[in-house]
C-alpha cells in the first residue's frame, strides 16, 4: 500500500511521515488512489477538520475518530489496527504543555511501524515540530504559485538582471 503525494514523493506502509502541505495536495493525493477504499482507513482529527468535508467517506472501511485531548489520541493510537492512519494535527490537544508530547510521539512511531501513518498540518507550529522530530521522515510541499517561492528577493542578481517592470522606461542618449 502506498500513496503518492507528488511525483517521486511516496508514502509507504510501515512508516511514520510528518507532512506539511496545502489541503489541495493531500486531497488530490487521496483522490488519486482508487484502491484506498479496500484498506482500513482511520482519520483522526479534533473537533473540526479542514479536510474531512472534502474526502470520500463512502467506504465502510473509513473510520473517523475525534480525540479532544492528547490522552484520547494516545488511546486511539494504542488500540488501532488500521492499515492507514491519517492524523490532522490539532495544536489545541497540546495546549496543556509538553508533558504529553513525548508519549504521543512514541505512540505515533510505534503505530507507524505497522501502518502507513501520516501526521498532517497545513503549517508548522511548535507542537507539530516536536512530534515531527520523531517521524521517519518529514515532507514539506509548497505550491508553485506561492509568491514567496517564485519572486526573487530584492537585491539578488535575478532581481537586478534585466527584470525591469513594463511601466518603467530607461532614458536614451540625446
Amino acid at each position: 500500500m502506498f500513496i503518492e503525494l507528488r511525483r517521486g514523493i511516496i508514502l509507504r506502509q510501515g512508516s511514520f511521515t510528518a507532512v506539511i502541505a496545502p489541503e489541495q495536495v493531500i486531497l488530490s493525493a487521496f483522490a488519486a488512489v482508487p484502491d484506498l477504499r479496500r484498506f482500513l482507513f482511520l482519520f483522526l482529527c479534533g473537533s473540526s477538520s479542514r479536510l474531512l468535508p472534502w474526502m470520500d467517506r463512502t467506504s465502510e472501511n473509513f473510520a473517523v475518530r475525534r480525540p479532544l485531548t492528547a490522552d484520547q489520541l494516545l488511546t486511539e493510537l494504542k488500540k488501532t489496527g488500521h492499515t492507514i492512519i491519517f492524523i490532522e494535527h490539532n495544536p489545541a490537544l497540546f495546549a496543556d504543555g509538553d508533558r504529553v508530547l513525548a508519549p504521543v510521539a512514541a505512540a505515533l512511531h510505534a503505530a507507524g511501524s505497522t501502518a502507513l501513518l501520516v501526521l498532517y498540518a497545513p503549517a508548522l507550529d511548535p507542537s507539530f515540530a516536536t512530534l515531527a522530530r520523531h517521524a521517519d521522515r518529514t515532507i514539506e510541499i509548497l505550491l508553485k504559485q506561492d509568491p514567496l517561492v517564485t519572486r526573487p528577493y530584492p537585491g539578488t542578481m535575478a532581481c537586478r538582471r534585466g527584470n525591469v517592470p513594463a511601466a518603467q522606461k530607461t532614458l536614451g542618449v540625446l
